[in-house]
Order: C-alpha cells, then sequence, then structure tokens
C-alpha cells in the first residue's frame, strides 16, 4: 500500500539520521541547555532577523499550541479561530480544557479575514454584557491552512493592523510553515512572520525532522516566565538535543525549504493530473494538501490499493472528498503510480 495519508508517515531527512548517529554517545545537558539547540536558535534568529525573539523546542504541533496559548492568556481571555482552524477540530478540546474559550468564525478559504476579525471585536465591546464573556484576545491562524490555502503578506500585514487597534495579539500555528513559504502563489519570507506575528512556530514533524517544533515568541510580556509553564505543562523534553540537533542541520543550506518545496512539487502533479482526468477540486491547490472529489465507484476501489483520507460519503452525488497528502520524502514514481491506477480505473 502506498499512502498518501499525512507528511508525517516516513522517518526524517537522512542528514538528520546521520548527525543523530554521529553524536549517540555523546553526553548532553538536559532540557534545552545543550549546544545543539543554542545553536538551532541562534539559526532561527538570524533567519527571521530577530535577535530579541525567544526560541524553545517542543516535540509536537498540539502541544505547541497549547504551551503557547497557556503562556499568553489570562484565565478571562479567549482565542479567535477559523472554523477550520487546527485548535478547534483536531486537537480535542486541548485550549478549552486550559480554561480559554475559542471564538469560531467561517472564514475565507480556510483563512481569518482582518475586517471580520475586527468587527467581532467590535461586537464585543458593543454588548451590554460585555464583562459576561470572555474576551477576544489572541488571534489564531495557520499556514498553510488545514485546507491546504496559504496567507499573503498582505493578509497577515491586514491582520496585524486589526491586533494592534484592538490590542490583540497574533499566535500562527506554523506546522507546515515550510509547505506556506514554498507554495507556488507564497510571497512570505522568514520575517514576514517576526514582522506579523508576537509568536509562531516552525514546524517540523511534517518537514522532515522525526519530530519537533520551534516555537518563536517575539513579544517580551509572553516570554515572561515561559519556561515555567512549558514545564508545568509536561512539555520540556529531557533529551532536548534530539530536536536541537534536527533543527540545527535541517535549517542548514536552506534543506527546510528545499525539503518542502519537494512535497509541494509533488502536490502540484497530483492536483494537475486530478483535473486532467475531469475531476473537481474541493479546495484551491496550493501546497502539499489536495482536496479532490471521488466517484464513489472509484474511490471504493483506490482504496485497496493507496491510503489517503476521505470525507463524509455524499451518495447523493455519487462522491466523496478526499485529501492527498505529500511529504519531503514522497517519490515521483509513487505519484505517477497513482495517476496511472486512476487513469485505469476512470477509463
Amino acid at each position: 500500500m502506498i499512502s498518501f495519508a499525512n507528511d508525517y508517515s516516513e522517518g526524517c531527512a537522512p542528514e538528520i539520521l546521520d548527525r543523530l548517529q554521529a553524536i549517540n554517545f555523546e553526553q548532553n545537558p538536559g532540557y534545552g541547555e545543550d549546544k545543539y539547540c543554542l545553536e538551532a536558535a541562534e539559526q532561527i534568529k538570524q533567519l527571521i532577523e530577530s535577535p530579541e525573539s525567544a526560541v524553545h523546542f517542543l516535540v509536537g504541533g498540539t502541544q505547541t499550541n497549547l504551551v503557547a496559548i497557556a503562556a499568553a492568556l489570562r484565565p478571562h481571555e479567549a482565542v479567535i479561530c477559523v472554523d477550520t482552524g487546527h485548535v478547534n477540530v483536531h486537537e480535542t478540546g486541548a485550549i478549552e480544557a486550559i480554561g480559554h474559550k475559542l471564538l469560531v468564525m467561517p472564514g475565507r478559504d480556510g483563512k481569518l479575514v482582518a475586517e471580520e476579525v475586527d468587527q467581532l471585536v467590535q461586537d464585543h465591546i458593543d454588548d451590554i454584557s460585555f464583562e459576561h464573556m470572555a474576551k477576544p484576545r489572541l488571534i489564531y491562524i495557520s499556514n498553510t491552512t488545514e485546507i491546504g490555502t496559504i496567507y499573503s503578506e498582505a493578509e497577515l500585514a491586514a491582520l496585524r493592523e486589526v491586533a494592534d487597534k484592538r490590542d490583540l495579539l497574533i499566535y500562527l500555528d506554523g506546522a507546515r510553515l515550510g509547505s506556506a513559504m514554498t507554495a507556488k502563489t507564497a510571497d512570505t519570507t522568514w520575517t514576514s512572520y517576526s514582522r506579523y506575528c508576537d509568536a509562531f512556530s516552525i514546524g517540523g514533524t511534517k518537514n522532515g525532522l522525526l519530530f519537533g517544533e520551534a516555537l518563536v515568541i517575539k513579544d517580551p510580556a509572553w516570554q515572561k516566565d515561559f519556561r515555567y509553564i512549558q514545564k508545568q505543562k509536561g512539555a520540556i523534553l529531557a533529551k532536548s538535543w534530539l530536536i536541537g540537533l534536527q533543527y540545527s542541520e535541517i535549517l542548514r543550506d536552506d534543506k527546510y525549504l528545499k525539503y518542502a518545496a519537494h512535497a509541494n512539487r509533488m502536490a502540484e502533479r497530483l492536483a494537475e493530473s486530478f483535473v486532467e482526468l475531469g475531476l473537481e477540486l474541493v479546495d484551491p491547490a496550493c501546497s502539499n494538501q489536495t482536496f479532490v472529489y471521488l466517484p464513489l465507484d472509484l474511490h471504493h476501489k483506490l482504496r485497496e490499493e493507496f491510503i489517503y483520507e476521505p470525507g463524509l460519503e455524499d451518495a447523493k452525488n455519487n462522491r466523496v472528498s478526499a485529501r492527498f497528502c505529500t511529504s519531503w520524502a514522497t517519490k515521483k514514481e509513487n505519484v505517477d503510480q497513482l495517476i496511472q491506477r486512476m487513469k485505469e480505473l476512470l477509463a
């Protein structure tokens, strides 16, 4: 079975595995105080041109989102997010579990719209009972979004303008940041995120690392006592050098973006072929996630040979939506094999 289920099915980039093997018997300090974490943190600060930022290494995406938001907010403050946002639909209520309400909005193409965020805050202020409701305080966005779309520089700038006007914080979940930065239509760079966000993550789990997320915090108040909160939430890995070394390697020679670009190119090949086969894309194809409608007959036969994520079957229209996700390690021959098999089944 060939899998297009996600972008973390494989282990890690060969260069990382070689480095891990080379230092296997080294003795390092724990809890992020090792030379590899310090080196990777400096690399990130240089990339984003923000020496005043703090960089922390965590194991996974949900953990990173939870700890970041826990450190940012007071008990009465809430998170603004789009309805398809990861914190809303894929994290088992983790943010609500730490006491912060999610203020969910419909958005557009999986993205928050600055004007609508501004109106949400105004509606809160105008409500006679505003002090009896959770206060909007943090804008949560993800890039790429959960439906594979990306934020432009202008969209980030517009959200920043609203955040400054309304005294809001911006946190960007960058689990697939590499994919967002190397998409064909992308116009953001490393410095875009330090310019417009108070904090953001640089995802490694979904871009060539065995595991690991780097959390960048620019806002000084957000940085205060972060390590206390990180430890309290069980989110400081004793062997943190295993994450730091992976980042120090993947960020060297632009490998982080090169691997992400490969995943995007494989997804583009899929999307173009789906359209050539007469299939309809669910959402705009931008990054390494491709969403397409499959006829039910094709879907049921395809599932015997390939792994991907189907949505709910739409019997009325005889189709099902499906997500095909490519990764840093996706082989062109596997993409071609999927396309060829689809051609045969549709013939």
